[in-house]
């Protein structure tokens, strides 16, 4: 995708006009802002005030490194901005970019994990360097804002943020200012004044005396768009004075003069050509061929571009270029009001070069807007997993949201929509995408590509049971250490909670070495942080005091310190360290870890190792964690080794009489008829559907119940469930 020519022109600045306009007074207040290392530069003025163009002839004058991103609505997915702001850094600074993508696309640009790596870096960046986001208006995602202002709060002193946008970002912009860490250039600072817009019109400007100069800058108030559409109907005025006299140069203006006068003055092959091309982004020449169905496209872009300041050029080689947002908009209302039948075709054509090209993403939005949802489902296929794999959730569920009926019809897509619902906390959702897969899947159809969705889906809602059957027919297959890094990781998590010890360490330590050797960094840390569960469980104290200072300082070195997923080794770290400053510290920050998007089961056995090592710290906050975590585990199905670790933590600490230790022997043997009760104990039925079930009363099973929590020293069945798994009863 970074390869592709048009996904570069992000990463550039605009380039510069034909005729550039030294702004002195302008550009003192940005060098200010430079000198004075303010943390944020905030150009915030309305459409067709110059600010990229600003900028970019500003910065074209500038010793400092820049790197630039050109924002899109698309760019509110969190994993897609941060992935581009990455990019652009890494394009202006030798950063570790390839490292920054793996954990922004490993947290789903969770922006906490994200600016933290991000800043770590920044801060061996020894020369300066200017990071410019143009049109940040477009980001409308509450995440991507939140960690804007922090990465704007924790950037090193050599580098400067610079957003250009029409509206104000919804930051304490009121802090920054009390403590002069901001430069703002307005509305008002953009203004052309009489000699700046003499050279913004050019010859034109120069065939006119000062008093009409005097006169356009006042009718325009020094607006950018304005003067430019002046200049372009002054070439053509009979009498200048007289079309000062009449020109308005507001919003309004814009959309009058752009339809009655600049569409109606150009031939109709070029009005054709413009309207045609509207439904693009971005314009080369290639592009505009097949989308018009005529050669000469660059030849086009290129004159056009040399005669209208609102064709704006991408890169300095005059390959790709945008419209001006106001161009933009007025020729797309033009040409739905001229050909809306022809605009489905249109968007097909563009779909095929995109393809063509193996830019999936773009080919997917243009047959969305011809209408082609089938055609996009297909394209799904491919672009689907590189989207989940990227960490672009956003935009995989925008996608499948405007598919509508037809993801319902689709196996893979079903299956995307399912990872979207998992990913998002919502599990019953999930799992209705994945019954749905199984409806609609042909015949043969391998599900492997389900079975890590189908096994976390299990975790996340504390079915251990559920998810270590799943595990354990995949082991039996012999497929398991074939598959991806994912599911290994996915079935060792379920051996580790299920109590499996022997299984959960060779499971694990052979996705830990598969997931390093691909580069799957979440994948990597969760498998060392499943290993410090398991050596804690298995009553070693300095061996999990190892495995989780493992995972800790893996995560580290990855920069996922921040990352939710390693909240049980902090934990695990504070309950077996020796240092009681560094334990307390540990697991504070393993609680806020976990609180922020853990599921059930991580959530409930954090709450208990941090409660275990608060009251032995004689910190009365541990005690309340308990509580919370035998609240979070009744929500559970089956929360295995994590249910019987708080029970033995609650017995070691005075508030339960049960010792909830790892049962060795059965008290007595279970009868034939009780080991038939057993093996429905971990599915999630009522006493009564087991009794129909085994063909017996009610009664009868009560009585089993009875039996089997006697014989196997427990007092329920969830810790029944567990202690049968121990003596490899089930």
């Amino acid at each position: 995708m970074w390869e592709m020519g048009l996904a570069a022109t992000k990463l550039r600045p605009p380039a510069p006009p034909g005729r550039l306009v030294r702004r002195s007074r302008l550009e003192d207040i940005l060098d200010s802002g430079i000198e004075g290392r303010v943390r944020l530069i905030l150009v915030s003025a309305p459409a067709g005030s110059g600010k990229s163009t600003a900028l970019a002839s500003w910065l074209a004058g500038r010793p400092e490194a820049v790197a630039w991103l050109q924002a899109e609505e698309s760019d509110s997915d969190p994993a897609r901005f941060w992935s581009y702001l990455v990019e652009a850094i890494g394009g202006a600074h030798p950063i570790a970019t390839g490292d920054l993508k793996t954990v922004v696309a490993g947290s789903k640009g969770d922006d906490l994990v994200v600016v933290s790596a991000l800043v770590n870096e920044l801060v061996q960046v020894a020369g300066p360097l200017v990071v410019v986001i143009d049109d940040y208006h477009l980001i409308d995602d509450a995440g991507v804002q939140r960690g804007m202002e922090r990465f704007i709060d924790l950037c090193p002193h050599q580098v400067t943020i610079v957003l250009s946008t029409r509206i104000d970002p919804p930051f304490r912009l009121g802090r920054l200012r009390v403590r002069d860490q901001i430069a703002e250039v307005r509305g008002a600072d953009l203004r052309f004044a009489t000699d700046e817009a003499s050279g913004l019109l050019g010859s034109v400007g120069r065939s006119l005396d000062r008093a009409l100069l005097d006169q356009l800058c006042g009718r325009t108030e020094g607006w950018a768009a304005g003067l430019v559409l002046a200049g372009l109907s002054l070439e053509r005025a009979a009498d200048p004075g007289e079309f000062i006299e009449a020109f308005r140069g507001d919003d309004q203006l814009v959309v009058e003069y752009l339809r009655d006068e600049f569409l109606a003055a150009v031939d109709a092959d070029d009005r054709r050509r413009l309207l045609e091309t509207s439904i693009l982004e971005q314009l080369g020449g290639p592009l505009v061929d097949s989308v018009t169905g005529a050669p000469g496209g660059a030849k086009w872009l290129s004159d056009t571009a040399s005669v209208n300041q609102l064709l704006i050029g991408l890169d300095r080689t005059g390959t790709w270029f945008r419209y001006h947002h106001l161009l933009r908009d007025l020729l797309r209302l033009e040409a739905h009001h001229a050909f809306p039948e022809r605009i489905p075709g249109l968007h097909a054509r563009a779909a095929a070069w995109f393809e063509s090209e193996g830019d999936h993403g773009q080919a997917i939005v243009h047959r969305l807007a011809a209408g082609d949802v089938h055609e996009a489902a297909g394209l799904l296929l491919v672009h689907g997993p590189r989207l989940l794999a990227s960490g672009q959730t956003g935009t995989l569920r925008g996608f499948l949201e405007q598919l509508g009926d037809v993801a319902r019809t689709s196996t893979w897509c079903a299956l995307l929509y399912g990872w979207c619902e998992y990913l998002a906390g919502r599990y019953s959702r999930s799992e209705a995408w994945l019954d749905i897969m199984r409806d609609v899947a042909p015949e043969g159809f391998d599900e492997t590509p389900a079975i890590s969705l189908r096994v976390n889906i299990s975790l996340a809602r504390g079915d251990v049971a559920t998810a270590l059957v799943v595990a354990r027919q995949v082991s039996a297959s012999d497929r398991l250490m074939s598959n991806s890094c994912d599911l290994v990781t996915a079935a060792g998590a379920a051996y580790a909670w299920a109590g499996q010890a022997g299984e959960a360490r060779r499971v694990l330590r052979f996705a830990a070495d598969k997931a390093a050797a691909e580069h799957f960094r979440t994948a990597h840390v969760l498998a060392l942080v499943y290993q410090a569960v398991v050596e804690l469980d298995d009553g070693s104290a300095a061996s999990a005091q190892i495995a989780a200072t493992t995972a800790v300082d893996t995560a580290q070195k990855y920069g996922l310190a921040a990352y939710h997923g390693v909240a049980p080794a902090y934990a695990i770290r504070a309950r077996t360290g020796g240092d009681p400053a560094r334990a307390h510290a540990d697991a504070l920050h393993a609680l806020s870890l976990a609180r922020r998007a853990s599921t059930d089961l991580a959530l409930g056995y954090v709450l208990t190792a941090c409660g275990d090592t608060l009251m032995g710290l004689g910190d009365p906050a541990g005690e309340p964690l308990l509580s919370e975590a035998r609240s979070v585990f009744a929500r559970c199905p089956d929360p295995g080794v994590a249910g019987r670790y708080l029970t033995r933590v609650e017995a070691r600490h005075g508030v339960a009489e049960v010792s909830g230790g790892r049962v060795a022997v059965l008290v007595e043997q279970l009868t034939e008829r009780e080991m038939a009760v057993l093996r429905y104990l971990p599915a999630s039925m009522s006493q009564r559907d087991m009794a129909s079930e085994l063909y017996v009363t009610l009664n009868t099973v009560k009585t089993h119940c009875r039996a089997i929590y006697r014989k196997l020293g427990v007092g329920d069945r969830k810790a029944a469930v567990q202690a049968a798994r121990d003596l490899h009863l089930l």
